[in-house]
């Protein structure tokens, strides 16, 4: 199938991008622009830790109710930015599991806790956990786990393959973190607003019904996924049976607002058609 929906990309007002489309059974449907070009992934870094979270998980390395980070957290609290933490300061500001508060700090101390139970660089154990396994050789964390990863095109296509039909993990693992944790928490969607209830799983943010929202108008409730204030995003949506990531060099701002949704609802429309 060629994806000639790809080429919406070649109008969005950004000096570089990338984006494609991967099947669960890892066949990509296309792909615009440069597979191999190394962009910053800010946001999106958090899948990626989420995912070598769920390894040590289950190697037994960690358990996602123990606690980790502020009093009362615990890592699945911080999985599902339920910890308290602020934003991007170490400091507590709500009570566990009491609001959504979107955190990098708080999957800066999933990290260090991750390394203190495994004995080694949280950076070190995501490559040997998810990056080597998966061969995504020009993918690395240069810092903190919540927004300081580096990668391409073709490495985040053969993770949004992954996550669609696990080799790494139990599925049944996968699927809980694809669940909604703590049902009902209202909180803030970073450039969408308020949202009630602003659904997340473990680590991956859930569609549902938000409004607005950063994939399309037709995408279905279950599709999960994230994105970066660097202008990269990826999704996946379990009803069409496909994932859709795309990589820019322009910062998120309301330009990705306008064009995000337009170029995921012509994807999914050709997918179906």
């Amino acid at each position: 199938m060629a994806l000639e929906s790809l080429a919406l990309i070649d109008s969005w007002p950004v000096p570089t991008a990338a984006a494609g489309v991967v099947r669960a059974d890892g066949a990509v449907l296309g792909t615009r622009g440069p597979v191999g070009r190394r962009f910053p992934l800010t946001s999106v870094t958090k899948p990626l830790a989420a995912y070598a979270a769920l390894v040590a998980y289950e190697e037994g390395a960690i358990e996602l109710d123990e606690p980790a980070g502020p009093p009362g957290s615990t890592v699945r609290h911080l999985l599902a930015h339920t910890s308290g933490l602020a934003f991007d300061e170490h400091r507590v500001t709500a009570p566990p599991g009491e609001r959504r508060l979107y955190s990098n700090a708080g999957f800066e101390q999933l990290g260090d806790h991750i390394a203190a139970a495994a004995d080694i660089p949280f950076a070190d154990y995501l490559r040997q956990a998810v990056l080597e396994p998966l061969g995504m050789a020009d993918t690395s964390l240069t810092g903190s786990p919540a927004k300081d990863g580096v990668s391409t095109l073709a490495d985040l296509l053969r993770f949004a393959a992954e996550v669609q039909a696990p080799r790494l993990l139990d599925p049944r693992t996968v699927a809980e973190a694809m669940t909604v944790q703590y049902p009902g928490t209202k909180g803030v969607l970073p450039g969408f607003g308020h949202q009630n209830p602003n659904d997340w799983g473990l680590g991956f943010e859930i569609r549902a019904a938000k409004s607005p929202h950063w994939t399309g108008g037709s995408s279905s409730p279950r599709t999960f996924g994230h994105f970066g204030q660097s202008g990269t995003f990826l999704w996946v949506d379990p009803d069409a049976g496909a994932a859709g990531v795309a990589l820019t060099d322009r910062a998120f701002g309301p330009w990705a607002a306008e064009v995000w949704p337009v170029f995921t609802d012509a994807v999914l429309a050709q997918l179906r058609a």
